[in-house]
């Protein structure tokens, strides 16, 4: 009990309960709608594209990966919903809008892996690329998605409830994220699988003197990315009755931000799902927070962008990188 409670993982999720804590008692003295249902019920829901993109980036990013095009091809895929849905029908537009995540994940896996280019680079590119043709596909307009003809209502009905729908008082996307958490926490630490991100993450050299497969591996963490941003945009083209090409704007360092304010090195070999859970909830409190108080959007990118560097600088602190350079040189001073 005593290693336990000295474990420094257990620490982490102890530290982020109480930040989260410390928001919830913030927003709710400042607003007294913020512990209302509704509003509790709004940001689960609010939480979910991040969420359940967050899943898979967390496995990425042990691995030693990064996709920063998980908000552009959320985008696109949601396009590809709205532009084929009627040559098509709309659960084949869905099929294919799953396809086409996966697609750009295992662009983005085979240039990193097997062609060699940076993932910063690779996926940054794929980035404006995804966005480019969500813009192209869809003339620059928001393609509503629902059946203005009356032939095939009950199909866009059972679409429209995949957003709407509830189970035990929770909207189903909720529980779809709630079930990716749990089933990536068995992934990560019951399986060959997640053993393996863990030791690529930690040292690719050493990982493939043991003969783990690391380009296979890696690449299938990018189509599971790719794969993970299409599925959010499935539940986001549902509850928003459109597909967008705008869509998910920023939604990238959103991801990012939970990811490594959960736990998750940047360097890899470290991370933990749980730790991303609680950092997907407490950046969703704090922007429905804002939201509540008619904070500006400029103000609520500002303070994200401050919880990113807060993450940042506390992912450095656990690696013992952090190092200020007027410290350096006192010490320096100090042993002349």
């Amino acid at each position: 009990m005593r290693k336990v409670l000295r474990s420094s993982a257990l620490q982490e999720v102890l530290a982020l309960i109480i930040m989260l804590a410390l928001i919830v008692v913030i927003m709710a003295s400042a607003s007294h709608l913020f512990l209302t249902p509704r509003n509790l019920t709004n940001l689960l829901i609010d939480s979910t594209t991040v969420g359940i993109i967050a899943v898979f980036s967390t496995m990425l990013m042990i691995s030693g990966g990064l996709d920063l095009s998980v908000a552009s091809t959320a985008a696109l895929c949601g396009v590809v919903i709205g532009a084929l849905q009627v040559s098509l029908g709309l659960w084949s537009a869905v099929l294919i809008a799953l396809a086409t995540g996966a697609l750009v994940g295992l662009i983005n896996g085979l240039l990193v892996t097997f062609v060699g280019i940076n993932p910063l680079i690779t996926t940054l590119g794929m980035l404006s690329i995804a966005r480019g043709l969500a813009f192209v596909f869809s003339n620059g307009l928001t393609i509503p998605v629902f059946d203005l003809s009356g032939e095939h209502m009950a199909a866009y009905n059972a679409f429209a409830r995949l957003s709407e729908g509830r189970w035990l008082g929770l909207p189903y996307p909720v529980w779809v994220m709630l079930l990716l958490f749990v089933l990536g926490l068995i992934v990560l630490n019951l399986s060959s699988y997640g053993r393996a991100m863990y030791a690529i993450g930690g040292n690719e050299e050493a990982s493939q003197l043991a003969a783990l497969a690391v380009k296979r591996y890696r690449l299938a963490a990018y189509v599971l990315s790719g794969l993970s941003a299409a599925l959010a945009a499935v539940f986001l083209t549902s509850r928003l009755y459109a597909a967008d090409p705008r869509a998910a704007p920023g939604v990238e360092l959103t991801v990012i931000t939970a990811v490594v304010l959960g736990g998750t090195s940047l360097a890899g070999g470290q991370g933990n799902l749980l730790g991303t859970f609680l950092g997907v909830l407490i950046l969703s409190s704090l922007l429905n927070g804002m939201k509540l108080q008619s904070t500006s959007t400029e103000l609520q990118n500002i303070v994200q962008g401050l919880v990113l560097l807060l993450a940042v600088a506390i992912d450095q602190v656990r690696n013992g990188n952090l190092q200020f350079t007027f410290f350096k040189r006192w010490q320096k001073s100090k042993q002349t």
